[in-house]
């Protein structure tokens, strides 16, 4: 019989876990994120971040943290391209789907983009094994990162078209010769992710139920939470495909959109103000499932 959970974390990890600030993981999160997996609550991570950044920030102080021997955790990792799993023992092997990355030779340019144009205030992500991303250094301003991000997005679209290859960034569309569009540009408050149409949190949302599938076990229902409008897509996915989920926003002020077909919950829900957003919301959202177990 498969084992049936009450419910599952699916987790973006910049902004919900995260610190987008600091890019490093809060010890009560990650205490937090222990205990609910010891308890039986499966606990996923859906991100676009590299398999190698979840290794140092997320695994390797779950495992200094304590991490019981019997715990598995899975990890989505560049939107879908890249997936493993991890123990106390460290992670497993790191799958590839090598159809969804972006081309080497276009890679190549934007490395070269970034070291002559913009490394005051971005770097190139060398362990991204399918997506091309580039990411605001910390101690940048995050107006000048802003300023240069748009730049940096024109510059990527160019180089899309010297190169032809089709790609969208936000409304714009810019098909190819054969009239198809088969990247994108997609920029986030700390970084642009360029990667195939194909990539995105509902493809995690579908490795991650087969990941579940395979280990036996069938959540009776979900919460997913992001930072971002991309990450309604892991709720979108599961209530199309006939799962019950309520989607968690860690930072409501971009908008949530209308007509949603499930619950969307907001620090505001746990009776916290406005000002709460980002991992200090999924730090109050953690405690609050935490003591839903009693």
């Amino acid at each position: 019989m498969p084992t049936r959970p009450a419910f599952t974390l699916l987790l973006d990890v910049d902004g919900p876990i995260a610190s987008p600030e600091t890019r490093d993981v809060a010890p009560e999160i990650i205490s937090l994120l222990l205990e609910l997996a010891a308890a039986g609550i499966p606990v996923v991570f859906n991100t676009g971040r590299s398999d190698e950044f979840i290794k140092r920030q997320v695994m390797a102080p779950m495992i200094a943290a304590g991490m019981p021997s019997s715990l598995r955790i899975h990890a989505i990792c560049e939107k879908g391209a890249t997936w493993f799993t991890f123990d106390a023992d460290g992670a497993g092997v790191v799958h590839v789907d090598h159809e969804l990355a972006v081309p080497l030779h276009y890679a190549d340019e934007i490395r070269e983009l970034v070291a002559t144009d913009f490394d005051g205030h971005m770097f190139f992500d060398e362990t991204k094994r399918a997506m091309v991303s580039v990411e605001q250094h910390i101690d940048a301003d995050s107006l000048e990162y802003r300023n240069a991000q748009q730049h940096f997005d024109s510059a990527a679209m160019q180089a899309m078209e010297r190169h032809d290859l089709g790609v969208e960034r936000l409304d714009v569309r810019q098909p190819d010769s054969g009239e198809s569009i088969d990247y994108r540009v997609d920029p986030t408050i700390i970084s642009t992710d360029i990667e195939s149409v194909e990539l995105g949190k509902d493809l995690g949302a579908r490795r991650t139920l087969e990941l579940l599938s395979a280990d036996g076990i069938e959540p009776a229902s979900w919460f997913t939470v992001g930072d971002s409008r991309t990450d309604y897509a892991m709720a979108d996915w599961l209530a199309e495909n006939g799962h019950t989920v309520s989607h968690v926003d860690v930072r409501p002020g971009d908008g949530i959109p209308a007509g949603k077909p499930y619950p969307v919950l907001t620090a505001k829900d746990l009776g916290l103000g406005s000002d709460v957003i980002h991992d200090h919301a999924g730090l109050a959202f953690l405690r609050h499932w935490r003591s839903l177990l009693g």
